[in-house]
């Protein structure tokens, strides 16, 4: 057991870039923490970190050690919440990074449901977006939208969401309603800088057509393009759930409802398979609301 504490400390020290946070981290004092990994590299007979007065930096060895060890002890802290708590009430911080339309538009009202379902379980989310580091930040899950690089990490398909092609009112006045997809070449197309540049795909049944647009707006927030849309900019795709608001209130129309672009899969992404009790009931939560609301 005390072989396992100090594994766990070294892995702390890792995580942190530094004894000083790492010790916050473990609540316990600086010296402590570093006498207890001097303890553990003269156990090994290996130097695992170069210290500094800056910074600190593995060894090649501590570099196979950190790796191990991690495992080791996301396991064995896996093996004390599975039995302890059966999964019936997960306790601890959930730090989430979450794309920040879809979490205030869609996702909100069922992460508060989740939290009454789990009192224990507290919650600190990241809604910037930038893609968080999920191995050196002390991240619990992604939810991402689109397609993914290949980062190595896991991914668990949450659910879909459906998208059309938008405009405000008054763009559709000064500039005409198209009747076909091929009258949507004229117009001013607002592009997710994801997407393939200067082509938009659309289907309607059995039929599938790529088009080339243009336009002057490209962006990477789906939130922007709404309001783009919505103050006249142009034509844009989104997603149908979180322009609902707008359509009721007239600030934009459905245009050739009888297409739809590839719909987006929605993602949790996490840096193991072995996942701690309150991330696999946050996942299965959200997973299971989405299957049911967005489609």
């Amino acid at each position: 057991m005390e072989l396992l504490n100090h594994m766990s400390y070294f892995v702390e020290v890792v995580k942190a870039h530094s004894f000083r946070g790492a010790a916050e981290a473990l609540g316990m004092p600086n010296s402590t923490l570093s006498r207890k990994i001097n303890e553990l590299e003269k156990f090994i007979g290996l130097r695992l970190l170069h210290r500094t007065t800056r910074k600190i930096e593995l060894t090649e060895a501590g570099q196979i050690y950190y790796e191990r060890s991690r495992r080791i002890i996301d396991e064995a802290r896996l093996a004390h919440e599975q039995l302890g708590s059966l999964l019936a009430q997960p306790q601890g911080m959930l730090r989430v990074s979450l794309p920040a339309d879809f979490a205030v538009i869609i996702l909100a009202p069922f992460i508060k449901e989740f939290s009454d379902c789990y009192p224990g379980i507290s919650f600190d989310f990241d809604l910037t977006p930038r893609n968080v580091d999920l191995v050196s930040e002390p991240y619990d899950l992604a939810v991402r939208m689109g397609s993914l690089p290949d980062s190595g990490l896991i991914a668990r398909k949450l659910g879909s969401l459906s998208r059309s092609l938008y405009a405000s009112p008054d763009y559709l006045v000064q500039n005409g309603n198209p009747g076909n997809p091929d009258e949507l070449t004229d117009h001013e197309c607002i592009g997710m800088r994801q997407d393939k540049p200067g082509y938009w795909h659309l289907h309607r049944e059995e039929s599938r057509i790529s088009l080339k647009i243009s336009g002057r707006f490209q962006m990477n927030s789906i939130g922007m393009m709404r309001r783009f849309a919505s103050m006249g900019a142009g034509i844009a795709i989104l997603p149908d759930k979180i322009v609902g608001e707008d359509v009721a209130d007239n600030k934009l129309t459905r245009i050739l409802p009888e297409w739809k672009a590839d719909a987006v899969t929605i993602y949790a992404l996490t840096e193991t398979r072995l996942l701690p009790a309150k991330t696999q009931v946050f996942i299965e939560f959200m997973r299971e609301k989405l299957s049911e609301e967005v489609g």
